[in-house]
């Protein structure tokens, strides 16, 4: 994958901050408890959007964006982030593309963020 395309999904600023401090092994490991929790995170906010509860929602954006951004997933912590501010003007018609973009992505940024911290083990 290209350079650029890897920078649009992984934060690898922070994660070469986080190799460096940790080692790529250790921080790997917290990738995989993500992993595990990745689907309830998605759940949740699937769930609340579906019983159109936004405080919920909001709530639960807010909690997977710094989830997602604790191990370096930027894409999804960028979408978490907007979805996280139901104040915004832009959320009534913009939070049901940046919910279907986090559940379109959540895996394959997941796969791409453990191969990269893999080669660097």
């Amino acid at each position: 994958m290209a350079t650029a395309e890897i920078e649009s999904i992984l934060d690898l600023n922070t994660l070469e901050q986080y190799c460096s401090a940790i080692g790529a092994g250790t921080l790997l490991k917290s990738v995989v408890l993500f992993e595990q929790l990745m689907p309830e995170y998605v759940g949740n906010l699937v769930n609340a959007k579906e019983a159109e509860d936004k405080d919920t929602l909001c709530s639960e954006a807010h909690k997977f964006k710094g989830a997602a951004g604790s191990v370096g997933l930027k894409r999804i912590q960028q979408f978490a982030q907007l979805l996280q501010h139901g104040e915004e003007a832009a959320w009534a018609a913009e939070h049901d593309v940046w919910l279907q973009a986090i559940v379109d992505n959540a895996s394959n940024d997941l796969a791409e963020l453990k191969q990269y911290l893999e080669s660097k083990a």
